[in-house]
């Protein structure tokens, strides 16, 4: 299992531990992953997600899952969140 946000794409990153006498070596910064399940209200539906606990804060803040991808650029999305969003997408105009 990759060590992905699946809602946002946050990857681990690559610094340096650095000692008190400025020893550098090299280390990674991992994300703070949970296993979460979200409800979509337009699909009516749950989603089972491995999401960054950052991602998790600004998903509440913004209105749940589908809240989150309306405002989410298209091009930063991992493709399983980009399906949702266009499924959400579909119901939502298939309604009006």
């Amino acid at each position: 299992m990759s060590r992905e946000c699946e809602l946002t794409g946050t990857k681990p990153i690559v610094g340096h531990l650095v000692s008190h006498s400025q020893h550098k070596t090299k280390r990674r910064f991992l994300p703070n992953l949970v296993d979460v399940t979200l409800h979509s209200e337009a699909l009516d539906r749950k989603f089972k997600l491995r999401i960054a606990a950052k991602a998790l804060r600004t998903v509440d803040k913004l209105g749940g899952l589908d809240g989150f991808l309306a405002k989410a650029k298209d091009a930063t999305l991992p493709a399983k969140a980009l399906k949702i969003k266009r499924d959400i997408a579909k119901k939502t105009t298939a309604e009006a």
